[in-house]
């Protein structure tokens, strides 16, 4: 325990020393007759029993109302140099580095519409993580870098889902679409840019698309990289990265993969992609193990992949002027009382 004001200390003893003098000098001082009656023959008054009952009763009472006077005094000093407890506790935050990284082929995107809806609950409940943001296909486009601006990040993600609704009313509401700035806005979202070289190199280049997240993370190695992942594995072109180059790409930077396959998947696809991503110290999830518990997946890889970090520490103090206010209370408590038993 330590005093805040610790030189208040120093003023009590003085103040103390001052009343001893006092005291001190008062009781040895001849103090003459100012008026009042006159005793005639005091020794006949202290003769009589019930005077020096009453007397001695006077002089412990009056020894009392000093010692609390005197304790009140102490405590007050004590209290007014404000005794504290401190400790140190540790600040920590989590210290993941999450980018979300979606197929947007058309196959996929019965599964990205429910992963993103979830994800906005686990991003409202980020605490010290950057999150960001890339799609792909033949390329792909980084949509949110790196970032704890979470509600840029929820609005992204309401928009990657209104753009996929817009792209599936295109398809199955062909004919009878209200062709409005939004919506051309919405289907062109999730498009441009992620079909870049597509008569060339084909789409859905999925090793190019986890390869590609890598470099979007930042050299802190104090900080866990995860990727959560979703496609059908389904590869329609020449990719450079093959989907186990592109595992072993996260693997030798200490990326950690999540994956997260369609209802659709062939089985040897679903076997290549379960392999790869547990590879790389992850786990695989299917959509249509899913089923009610979707919400599940997501809460499932946010536990997993906790990390903490240490950012700082915070000083607690703790006031600890209870006590001696107690015991100033008493002392007041006790003086008044033992004044009005003198007074009887």
């Amino acid at each position: 325990m330590e005093l805040k004001n610790g030189f208040v200390i120093y003023i009590g003893i003085g103040v103390f020393v001052l009343l001893i003098l006092f005291l001190f000098i008062y009781n040895n001082k001849k103090s003459k007759y100012r008026g009042g009656k006159k005793v005639v023959r005091d020794e006949l008054s202290n003769d009589n029993p019930v005077f020096r009952r009453r007397m001695r009763l006077y002089r412990i009472l009056s020894f009392v109302i000093m010692i609390a006077c005197m304790a009140g005094i102490a405590v007050s000093f004590v209290i007014l140099a404000r005794p504290v407890e401190t400790a140190t506790k540790e600040k920590t935050d989590n210290n993941r580095d999450i980018i979300l990284s979606i197929d947007v082929s058309t196959s996929v995107d019965n599964l990205n519409m429910n992963l993103v809806e979830k994800l906005k609950k686990t991003v409202m409940e980020l605490k010290g993580e950057r999150f960001g943001i890339q799609i792909f296909n033949t390329s792909t486009v980084l949509l949110t870098p790196l970032t704890d601006d979470y509600e840029f990040v929820i609005k992204q993600l309401d928009i990657i889902k209104n753009a996929i609704e817009s792209r599936n009313m295109e398809f199955n509401y062909w004919g009878n679409i209200d062709f409005d700035d939004e919506y051309f806005y919405y289907s062109s979202y999730i498009s441009s840019g992620t079909l870049v070289g597509a008569e060339e190199r084909g789409s859905s280049l999925i090793g190019d698309g986890l390869a590609s997240t890598v470099p979007n993370f930042s050299k802190d190695d104090d900080r866990t990289r995860i990727v959560i992942f979703s496609t059908d594995n389904d590869v329609q072109g020449d990719s450079l990265f093959s989907l186990p180059a592109a595992a072993r790409y996260c693997k030798e930077n200490d990326v950690i993969v999540y994956g997260i396959g369609t209802k659709e998947m062939y089985a040897e696809k679903k076997q290549e992609m379960k392999e790869c991503v547990e590879a790389t110290g992850g786990r695989f999830f299917l959509e249509e193990a899913s089923g009610k518990n979707f919400d599940k997946i997501v809460s499932d890889i946010d536990k997993m992949s906790k990390s903490k970090v240490i950012t700082g520490y915070e000083v607690i103090e703790t006031d600890k002027s209870a006590v001696p206010f107690i015991i100033l209370l008493c002392s007041v408590c006790t003086m008044f009382v033992m004044i009005k038993i003198t007074r009887r």
